[in-house]
């Protein structure tokens, strides 16, 4: 399968044969959508299926955090449109199709189209077309407002203070906001001349039979005075907006998949788009194009979503690690500040630039409370070279790898004891207890239910700092010709593995704890954690084969993946957000460790069954699912409110498709060990960039 061509093909119906459930999500693909959603980078229209927004949670138009469309009702004589087509052409563009009016002699007397586009700002083109054989007058309205709600307030349901002040001008209507001079507009422009008021275009029209009437609206965000107006305007389908790389360029760069087992193609495919979707447009803020963490929650710069994200890329895109890794590096901490949970060194967790941030309310402006974003930075730069011979980066970057080795063996190890522990300094109620990737507030829990208290050691984090020090080693060695740095740090991971595997193992549980919290005191709970020790390497190969056997107990595999808390445990609940539910990412990384360490037919199994359950949710991974066992019904459950899509999960099946492959890149060259589970048939990958050179993997 070739990967180029038009988006809008993979955008629509699946094959005849398909056995893809309907349902909510992104880029559905039945015939009309439950909701509509069309994305730009920090700019997203979120809408029901006929194209309308009458403010329900995350629905509206929203730029860089803010919404900027709370209201959005288009009715035809006094009533809204019955659909008959909602879908997307492009992550960026859809179209609406529908009826209006009674049903004549030959059936509805209106048709109307809305044809949308997200570019930085977002424009909609209105068509009503007279379908009888007489002329009929036709009033046309379009009921908009802006609540201008941080994305924050929206999330929690709630409502900014203050008012919104509305200005009608030739043409267009200017609603306008301002929070402790923070100040935000939204201009809404009509091509056509209506009658104009604070909340609402109206036009009356007299259609001659089996004419139309056509007009376009232009919807500009201005953010303390900077217009972000739409870049895609009338008749734009099959156009992109101004990536560095448009996503059919994006698709020809990736390797050409070939594969007999059809999920794996489609799977591969969308991947690949949501991945280019998720991309943020570079700004006088960000430079570079780099992969938010998910719609709509998090359409952010995010330390630990987009790192991982372009880890699980690499193979197949190697320009948003570059992105991320430049990009976070500007951000790193240069100083103390508990509010944002910084230290000197310490790579953010996530960056704001909605309301609540620029006045100073929450403290993302950006926000450092990750405890494993900085070893997951220099594990990052480590295979990026590895992949791509970037030297020059690798130099360029090597004052911010230092800054990052420094957080690792001074402030982000609280009691000098050789782990990283965290807790949380700010005050805000917006931060976070957690700095861990299960960063949810009853995330960490003992046996009995109760939440373990800070300072908290979690296992993986260990794991990271473990594997940060031996990348760093190699990097300082061969790149920065600093053999002193490379050989202690050698000596500290070779330290840190020996009293990791002493205070984390449980020898009752036969496995490693969750974490140690402030008392010491093992947090001994069976969880998907230990698997991301296996891809860091810090457990003992004589201990791999049990930590790979305990992964794989039904209690944690639930046929479709490996469940964040063993159903065994009393804290469990398949709907449990990080006690029990399954994160695709998270399970991948678990195959990949049980690769590393030779037991590449077990990890076919839990991709096999990560594959399985992307072809359920149309071939698209949702940020996490349900974690009820599989059954004869062969259908994995929704979680409520899962992100859709999502950068790690998308990531996901490209981390697992490497895994199946057995790639590594080892002394400059691509090495590929496949071992595919049964029925897989024969996969072929050409066009892989290693090190500035194409090569194929059969």
């Amino acid at each position: 399968m070739t990967i180029s061509g038009s988006t809008a093909a993979w955008f629509g119906p699946p094959p005849a044969d398909s056995s893809v459930p309907s349902g909510r999500a992104v880029g559905r693909t039945s015939r009309v959508a439950e909701t509509l959603i069309v994305l730009d980078g920090r700019s997203f229209f979120y809408s029901d299926a006929a194209g309308d927004v009458e403010v329900e949670e995350a629905e509206g138009f929203f730029v860089e955090d803010v919404r900027h469309l709370s209201r959005w009702q288009l009715t035809v004589d006094g009533k809204p449109i019955e659909v008959l087509t909602s879908r997307l052409v492009d992550h960026f563009s859809a179209l609406v199709a529908g009826t209006a009016g009674e049903d004549g002699e030959h059936g509805p007397a209106l048709s109307v189209r809305r044809e949308r586009f997200a570019s930085g700002g977002f424009h909609e083109d209105l068509v009503v077309r007279n379908l009888t054989r007489e002329p009929r007058k036709v009033r046309v309205e379009l009921a908009f407002d802006s609540d201008f709600a941080d994305v924050m307030e929206a999330m929690e349901g709630s409502r900014p203070p203050g008012r919104v002040r509305g200005e009608v001008r030739k043409g267009s209507v200017v609603l306008s906001y301002e929070r402790k001079g923070y100040r935000r507009e939204t201009i809404v422009a009509f091509g056509r001349r209506g009658r104009l008021s604070r909340s609402n275009a109206r036009f009356d029209l007299a259609l001659a039979a089996g004419t139309e009437w056509r007009t376009c609206v232009d919807v500009t965000a201005v953010v303390q005075g900077k217009r972000r107006r739409p870049l895609l305007r009338c008749e734009s389908f099959g156009r992109d907006p101004k990536m560095p790389v448009p996503v059919k360029e994006w698709l020809a760069d990736a390797p050409e998949l070939e594969a007999d087992w059809d999920c794996l193609r489609h799977v591969y495919r969308r991947s690949l788009l949501d991945l280019a979707a998720l991309r943020i447009r570079p700004d006088h803020r960000l430079r570079h194009a780099l992969p938010a963490g998910g719609l709509p929650w998090f359409m952010a710069l995010f330390g630990r979503d987009s790192m991982l994200a372009a880890y699980q890329l690499l193979p197949f895109n190697a320009g948003l690690a570059e992105a991320t890794l430049q990009e976070l590096a500007a951000y790193q901490a240069t100083e103390v500040d508990h509010f944002r949970d910084a230290e000197p060194g310490k790579i953010l967790h996530e960056l704001r630039h909605g309301t609540l941030a620029s006045t100073g309310e929450i403290p993302h402006s950006p926000y450092y409370g990750a405890h494993d974003t900085t070893p997951l930075f220099l594990i990052l730069l480590d295979e990026y070279e590895r992949w791509t011979g970037d030297a020059v980066l690798v130099r360029k970057l090597e004052p911010e790898a230092r800054a990052a080795l420094a957080w690792i063996e001074g402030a982000g190890d609280l009691d000098g004891d050789g782990y990283l522990e965290y807790r949380k300094r700010s005050q805000s109620d917006r931060a976070l207890d957690n700095h861990c990737w299960k960063d949810s507030s009853g995330a960490i829990v003992f046996p009995d239910g109760r939440r373990a208290e800070p300072p908290i050691a979690v296992c993986e984090v260990q794991g990271y700092a473990y594997d940060a020090r031996l990348r760093a080693a190699r990097l300082a060695r061969e790149i920065w010709r600093d053999e002193e740095l490379a050989k202690r740090l050698e000596n500290e991971a070779a330290a840190l593995k020996e009293r990791f595997n002493c205070d984390f193992w449980s020898g009752r549980r036969r496995c490693y704890v969750l974490a140690l919290d402030g008392e010491k005191r093992p947090v001994d709970v069976v969880a998907s954690n230990m698997g991301h020790l296996l891809w860091s390497g810090i457990v003992p190969k004589e201990r791999a084969a049990r930590v790979v056997r305990r992964l794989l107990r039904d209690d944690l595999w639930s046929g479709w993946g490996i469940r964040t808390l063993a159903a065994s445990e009393r804290p469990y609940s398949p709907l449990g957000y990080h006690t029990g539910a399954v994160w695709p990412h998270d399970t991948a990384i678990c195959a990949e460790g049980m690769r590393r360490y030779g037991f590449a037919e077990e990890a076919g199994r839990v991709l096999e069954g990560l594959f399985a359950a992307a072809e359920a949710f149309s071939y698209q991974l949702p940020e996490v699912f349900a974690g009820f066992p599989r059954d004869a019904a062969n259908v994995p459950v929704e979680f409520p409110g899962a992100m859709k899509p999502q950068a790690w999960a998308a990531g996901a099946p490209l981390l697992g498709l490497r895994t199946l492959l057995g790639l590594d890149v080892v002394r400059g060259r691509l090495r590929a060990r496949p071992c595919l589970p049964d029925g897989v048939g024969r996969i072929r990958l050409r066009g892989v960039d290693v090190r500035g050179g194409r090569t194929d993997v059969r």
